[in-house]
């Protein structure tokens, strides 16, 4: 069979999903096949082509979930014949041996043609037979579940068919702690032929958030585009935001456009052949990965072949960041002193994302004890010392953040004791010239004051 038109393939570019910055640790409850290779639940998804690439390629110890894509419906509820076989058979097996589990994508964009999906469930009888025909090829291939991909039902009766069909293929399927989850539009008219009823039916959402956003996939219309389907009640741990690993107008691959200017990495857009192409490159993945890490369950790509290797990895990435980037650089350790003697403090030793610094007494604990790490980034309970949103201004206040690389995580000493972050070119503040307990810091123009001036481990 010729190979369905790759996932980003939206003849209408209706979009699809993303998303973004900010806010708390997430805690999402595990579900019975789920992969534990990231914390919190976090998930990373992949979608593996039938028809490109090499399974010896992926990299499974950074990946949570991987769709091979696809295999496709008839009219009448069977399945055709998978391509490539022995390519779902070898990533089966090099997946469970790292924990990672595997899902059948059915459907597919297939030059825009839904009718099997229509047809069959449009009565009760072909419904029966495409859950029996899938349940009959989860089992036959020990495959951990099912990504519904039907691109797209319609609002009205099409949709209502789908739920109907998304409930009873998840009565077959998650008894026996198989995975049921879809992929689906970002935003637009057919975003409504996922009824909400059928958020109970999966165990998460893969929210193609590409081919839409101008430029492409932009942070902003991706965070919208998810926000969107958490705005009609799916819950946050089952909102998977979708990353392209491709360009628009054009689809060149990021492996392509990496080898065209290794610099096009840490970009969005780069031209090529005299015409601009977008994508989303390195630290956009990394901001929209920290963004769901707060509001969503996890992180999707369409497609793995279409990513580096090494530093330039869009999937090492997303892993980096759920981690907390690299393991810290060895560096001094120790508490850090400013204005009367009090120490920098993590607030309530909380490790949440957006947790307060703050000046408080020295007493010595774990919430006091920072790492002067080598790459310029002061480390504490795992995580680092950040302007928060990256701001510049003065009086944007400090807070504990996932270590990400980024220049609001950096702070230069200078010979006269301030801690300096170049990013902003602005200095370590205690604001208001306090060493009251629970002073919170903040960046200010550079001065050389008491509450600037900071004393660092030995």
């Amino acid at each position: 069979m010729s190979p369905p038109c790759p996932r980003p393939r939206s003849a209408l570019a209706a979009g699809l999903l993303a998303l973004v910055t900010a806010g708390a640790t997430l805690t999402v409850a595990p579900t019975a096949v789920q992969a534990v290779v990231l914390p919190s639940s976090f998930k990373s998804v992949g979608y593996l082509p039938s028809w490109t690439g090499n399974v010896n390629s992926v990299q499974y110890t950074k990946l949570t979930h991987i769709n091979y894509a696809f295999v496709l419906p008839n009219s009448n509820g069977t399945l055709r014949a998978v391509e490539n076989p022995s390519k779902l058979t070898s990533l089966v097996s090099l997946a469970r041996a790292n924990n990672v589990k595997v899902s059948i994508a059915i459907g597919g964009w297939n030059d825009g043609d839904d009718s099997a999906f229509e047809a069959l469930a449009a009565n009760a009888g072909t419904r029966t037979t495409f859950v029996n025909s899938v349940v009959n090829f989860v089992n036959q291939y020990g495959l951990d579940g099912v990504d519904m991909d039907w691109e797209y039902p319609d609002p009205g009766t099409s949709a209502n068919n789908f739920s109907l069909l998304m409930q009873q293929l998840g009565n077959a399927l998650r008894p026996q702690g198989k995975l049921l989850t879809a992929a689906v539009v970002a935003e637009g008219y057919y975003r409504d032929g996922v009824p909400t009823s059928v958020f109970n039916h999966v165990d998460f959402l893969n929210i193609m958030a590409y081919d839409g956003g101008s430029p492409h996939a932009n942070y902003d219309w991706s965070i919208n585009a998810v926000n969107g389907w958490k705005a009609r009640g799916l819950p946050a741990s089952k909102a998977i935001l979708g990353v392209p690993f491709y360009s628009r107008p054009g689809y060149y691959t990021y492996t392509q456009l990496v080898g065209m200017d290794p610099a096009n990495a840490n970009r969005d857009c780069t031209t090529v052949g005299g015409a601009q192409q977008c994508y989303n490159g390195v630290p956009t993945v990394k901001r929209k990965t920290q963004w769901a890490m707060a509001n969503a369950g996890g992180m999707m790509n369409w497609e793995l072949t279409q990513d580096t290797g090494g530093s330039t990895s869009l999937v090492s990435a997303i892993y980096d960041t759920v981690m907390g980037g690299s393991p810290p650089p060895t560096g001094r350790t120790g508490q850090i002193t400013g204005i009367a003697g009090k120490c920098i403090d993590v607030a309530a030793a909380a490790t949440a994302n957006g947790t307060a610094i703050q000046l408080y007494t020295c007493n010595g604990t774990n919430a006091q004890r920072w790492t002067v790490a080598t790459d310029g980034t002061l480390r504490a309970l795992g995580k680092c010392l950040d302007v928060t949103s990256a701001g510049t201004a003065n009086g944007t206040p400090i807070q504990l953040w996932e270590c990400n690389g980024t220049g609001a995580q950096v702070w230069q000493a200078q010979s006269n004791g301030t801690l300096r972050n170049p990013a902003s070119n602005r200095c370590l503040d205690a604001t208001g010239n306090s060493s009251a307990d629970g002073t919170r810091l903040q960046i200010w123009d550079c001065f050389g004051g008491a509450n600037q001036v900071w004393r660092l481990p030995a």
